[in-house]
């Protein structure tokens, strides 16, 4: 078979490098091409477009690059016409998987999608925008299954790739010693994002709480992919150090964490790090979502619980003074630690189905094959 597979951010990257290899297993003529990064490139994808190109965030950086984004789409479907693949395989990245799935439909190739955008977050009539061009939809929170299940349409739960991801982490023993990182300290670990967007509101808060804690170390989850200068203050402080290119190990080793929303957050409650949810963007894109959104949470760990496990600190909320009172309880307060370390085990045993990647490529491969008898 031959498939067309879209990510187009680092978390999609990561599951689609995971799906590729499960599908090679599945399908061992498989030929892979499309968007993507070096997860999907080492697991045998050739990439068109690395992802990199593509990681716009929040309203207004999307209208500033409307031209762009409509050109690399342009791109992406002169290039499926030319490859002719079985199947167009989309991972997450909404606007512009949705609009490829609907080019799918009108040239009359099979689209799968797996991990699709949050609808059940804001502007849940997209799903049915969903249901009309995607022919299976492969789902990976266990509440997505029934959500869909109210527009009529039966999709498949998968189980979490997050969760697989974290399971087969190899821990690095001499992470520590590596890193010159006091083994006799617990050290709290930074995580502030993979996106410019995110780095430039989060990390002055970060610095600012890391000033408050002199005699506390910090880490910092860094990437290599961005300019360095954004990390800003924090390469100047004295107890902040910085790992690059190994967050799962430096969750391994973190007593708390500060987190920027998204799929860190659920990443650190599966190695049971204690944290804070920390989210700050534009006045624009904040009064457009705090309008449409239709969840009570923004992080996952809570969506997925229903309750609130871990403080959700937004905006206004996501000041120095809120962010250090609650840091200093995750440090100091072992009740509190407890509880949210409870809660964790409570979200792992929901999310614990098998292998997502697994689950999934036994499914579209299965999908394939029926479709080529009939």
């Amino acid at each position: 078979m031959r498939y067309y597979i879209i990510a187009g951010e680092r978390s999609g990257d990561l599951h689609g490098g995971n799906l590729v290899k499960a599908l090679h297993q599945q399908d061992t003529n498989a030929i892979f091409r499309g968007f993507g990064g070096e997860h999907m490139q080492e697991a045998g994808v050739d990439l068109l477009v690395h992802y990199k190109d593509l990681a716009f965030m929040g309203f207004v950086e999307v209208l500033t690059n409307l031209t762009k984004i409509s050109r690399y789409i342009g791109r992406c479907k002169e290039d499926i016409l030319q490859f002719k693949p079985d199947v167009i395989v989309l991972i997450d990245y909404g606007g512009f998987n949705r609009r490829i799935a609907r080019f799918g439909k009108k040239v009359g190739i099979k689209v799968f999608y797996y991990i699709p955008p949050k609808v059940w977050a804001w502007r849940q009539g997209r799903a049915l925008d969903l249901k009309q061009n995607v022919d299976r939809l492969f789902v990976i929170l266990p509440f997505e299954k029934p959500f869909f299940k109210k527009f009529d349409w039966d999709v498949d739960y998968v189980g979490n790739p997050v969760l697989d991801a974290v399971k087969a982490h190899v821990p690095d023993n001499e992470f520590l010693v590596r890193h010159n990182i006091d083994s006799q300290e617990s050290f709290v670990a930074l995580l502030p994002g993979s996106r410019k967007q995110e780095l430039n509101t989060i990390v002055p808060l970060m610095v600012d709480v890391a000033k408050r804690f002199p005699d506390t170390q910090f880490a910092v989850a860094a990437v290599n992919n961005l300019d360095q200068v954004m990390y800003g203050g924090l390469k100047d402080l004295p107890n902040v150090k910085f790992v690059f290119e190994d967050t799962y190990n430096l969750l391994l080793y973190a007593k708390a964490a500060i987190v920027t929303s998204g799929t860190a957050t659920l990443e650190t409650a599966l190695f049971k790090v204690p944290q804070i949810v920390v989210y700050k963007t534009s006045f624009i894109t904040y009064t457009v979502v705090k309008w449409i959104i239709q969840v009570p949470y923004i992080s996952l760990v809570n969506l997925i619980a229903d309750k609130e496990v871990v403080k959700e600190m937004i905006q206004g909320d996501a000041n120095p003074d809120k962010v250090s009172h609650e840091l200093n309880e995750l440090l100091n307060n072992a009740s509190y630690r407890n509880n949210m370390l409870a809660n964790y085990d409570e979200i792992i045993n929901i999310l614990d189905t098998g292998s997502a990647s697994q689950n999934t490529a036994r499914l579209m491969t299965g999908y394939l094959n029926d479709n080529k008898k009939a």
